[in-house]
């Protein structure tokens, strides 16, 4: 019995005569009608003007209108071997021969399944912006949903126009299929997608790491670089060795680049980077490619009151003072010289790599006149030059390019006394001139205007001595006395003391009455310091010690005579 038992349960294989069920149940289920609502899944056979014909696993096919297809640009995004949603459409009366299918239902059905499914498990959806309308913006997610203008972004949007017709991440924040209401955020899309990028970005970021990001935004100062949910700094002076007027001169919004983590800062999240330091530093070379002496040419980049900055090499700049770039003194700024954007050649004067400083100069590319002054120039002799510069001190004269003189104050006039140079000369006035001495190893040169004439005090003591008479005009007075002039520049002094009959007065009356002149008496000369003092009270003491001793002589001859008229009388008499 259980033999027998045993036998029945085993399961043979079908002969070749009898049928297969399963394909059979196939075969019947192929003509079994869909349900109402059901969701069904087609393949396009055919595309026509009118009609896309699908085969939807029926015992026909099915008939989809084309306008199901059409896009607003009139164009139709269908074609043959497509699989497409439907469902059967009964709300029509039905084609002869084909069943009425809806794409549009199918599709709202499905977008509603997934839009559910996507809201149960919180996933992110691909929505397209379609319009604007009150309060926010219309995204197509499969259904209209609304997207409200607090959700567009993490910082305030403004520009909603901008997002129209875009492609954009979105989340399901509401959702009411019962209704047909579906509120979307991209904010929150965008927010869970920084965090999860910030995440990776701090934990494969390390000082020294070189790492690719899009430069997000410039500044002045800088550049902001996304790596990737975070932000680096990508500050203007570690962009190039070179000169950098403005980030924007080497990176642009949206640029793809590579930089080296220089510091991070993983708790305040701050990140420098630099673009710079991926390629060597060219200063650590630079006495071998630029040593002391050698000539160079470069572009100059900026001039400044002081001098002019010269572009060697990408990173590399010399700074030309004004006071190399000529060697005459009269250089005013070096925009006389040199503009930006000139090459010019120049001699490197010093390196300092430490310090990152070329001295350049452009003076030394010709020979300096001050080496071969004294072959060219003697003592004694005359030059003519124009006036440079007016001082306190004196005046300066440029007798050449490069060669200056100082005609001291004192050097300026034999007899006037002069305050300051420019009672005498101007700034830019031609003028001849001595040369009284020369030191080139110091670059000095010493003139004098006053040696083209002679000396009228030198004269005037040659020719005079104390006792002597002479005449002069009073010039001047002061509390103590009259200065007299006798001769062209040569000034002496007659003290109230030596006035008569002004030497007791208290008054502020001059001694004498400006512009007479007198006789005087020299009294004093003392040559060193050109001074010399007059007398009018000697004079008149001489004139009346003359006139006493001519009236002594003809009183004496008076008497003469009266005695020898008595003499003759008494002879007479005697007779």
């Amino acid at each position: 019995m259980a033999n027998g038992t045993d036998e029945q349960n085993v399961i043979r294989p079908l002969s070749a005569d009898e049928p297969d069920y399963e394909q059979l149940l196939d075969d019947y289920s192929h003509f079994a009608p869909p349900h109402e609502g059901e969701l069904l899944q087609g393949h396009v056979l055919k595309v026509t003007d009118k009609d896309v014909i699908v085969d939807f696993g029926y015992k026909s096919e099915g008939l989809v209108p084309i306008e199901q297809f059409r896009q607003p640009d009139g164009s139709v995004h269908v074609q043959r071997g497509d699989v497409i949603d439907v469902m059967i459409d009964r709300s029509a009366p039905q084609p002869e021969g084909y069943t009425l299918l809806s794409h549009e239902k199918a599709s709202r059905l499905r977008a509603w399944d997934n839009l559910e499914r996507a809201h149960a498990e919180n996933l992110v959806l691909s929505g397209r912006v379609t319009g604007r309308i009150k309060g926010g913006l219309s995204v197509d997610v499969g259904v209209p949903a609304f997207m409200p203008g607090s959700q567009i972004d993490t910082r305030p949007a403004h520009n909603l126009d901008s997002y129209l017709g875009q492609d954009i991440p979105v989340k399901i924040v509401k959702l009411n299929r019962r209704r047909g209401n579906v509120v979307v955020s991209r904010k929150i899309a965008v927010e869970e997608d920084l965090v999860a990028r910030k995440s990776a970005a701090l934990h494969d970021l390390s000082e020294g790491s070189v790492v690719t990001g899009t430069v997000k935004n410039l500044t002045e100062y800088g550049a902001f670089i996304d790596l990737g949910g975070i932000d680096g700094l990508l500050h203007v002076s570690d962009m190039s060795y070179g000169r950098v007027n403005h980030p924007s001169e080497m990176v642009s919004a949206g640029d793809q680049i590579t930089v080296k983590v220089l510091k991070f800062d993983k708790s305040k999240e701050r990140i420098s980077l630099g673009l710079k330091q991926l390629v060597p530093d060219p200063w650590e070379t630079i006495e071998e490619r630029y040593p002391m002496g050698a000539r160079v040419i470069g572009r100059v980049v900026s001039v400044t009151d002081y001098g002019a900055f010269v572009e060697l090499e990408p990173g590399v700049e010399g700074l030309i003072h004004i006071s190399e770039m000529t060697w005459s003194r009269r250089m005013k700024h070096p925009g006389k010289v040199v503009k930006a954007g000139d090459e010019v050649e120049a001699v490197v004067l010093d390196v300092k790599p430490k310090e990152r400083r070329v001295s350049l100069g452009i003076k030394q590319l010709e020979p300096d006149p001050w080496t071969t002054v004294a072959e060219r120039y003697s003592i004694g002799s005359v030059v003519e030059g124009r006036i440079r510069k007016l001082a306190d001190f004196g005046a300066f004269v440029e007798i050449e390019e490069g060669v200056d003189g100082l005609v001291h104050i004192s050097d300026l006039s034999w007899t006037k006394r002069v305050k300051h140079p420019s009672e005498l000369l101007k700034k830019g006035q031609l003028v001849q001139a001595v040369i009284l001495n020369i030191d080139a190893g110091n670059r000095r040169l010493s003139l004098g205007i006053k040696q083209l004439q002679p000396d009228a005090w030198e004269q005037f003591f040659r020719s005079h001595q104390v006792g002597d008479t002479v005449r002069g005009r009073v010039c001047r007075a002061a509390n103590f006395g009259v200065f007299v002039e006798l001769a062209p520049g040569v000034e002496a002094l007659c003290h109230r003391s030596e006035v008569p009959a002004a030497g007791d007065q208290k008054t502020e009356e001059p001694a004498l009455p400006i512009g007479e002149e007198h006789d005087f008496k020299i009294i004093k000369m003392n040559e060193a310091e050109k001074k010399i003092g007059l007398s009018l009270r000697a004079l008149t003491d001489d004139e009346e010690r003359m006139r006493l001793e001519d009236y002594k002589r003809q009183a004496s001859a008076a008497t003469m005579s009266i005695e020898e008229v008595m003499n003759t009388r008494g002879k007479g008499e005697g007779t």
